[in-house]
């Protein structure tokens, strides 16, 4: 089976909360990850990704399918 691809939303952090990139998935609520770099933060969350969607399977809780709506820019 073909893993569902979610949409990430990746957002500057501000110095002040220590720089680099948070990046998180809309559909999977709590699904976040940063990084140095925007790259870094998406790389990082595509395990966060996995560990989301094995977790709530292991609760038996239901998989949300992936939006296609944009956001505004």
């Amino acid at each position: 089976m073909a893993r569902p691809e979610y949409r990430i939303v990746i957002e500057p952090l501000r110095e002040e909360d220590g720089g680099g990139y948070l990046a998180y998935v809309p559909d999977l609520p709590g699904c976040t990850s940063d990084g140095e770099t925007d790259v870094e933060a998406v790389q990082s969350l595509h395990d966060a990704i996995s560990a989301w969607i094995f977790r709530a399977q292991s609760l038996g809780m239901p998989i949300p399918e992936p939006t296609r709506s944009r956001v505004p820019a």
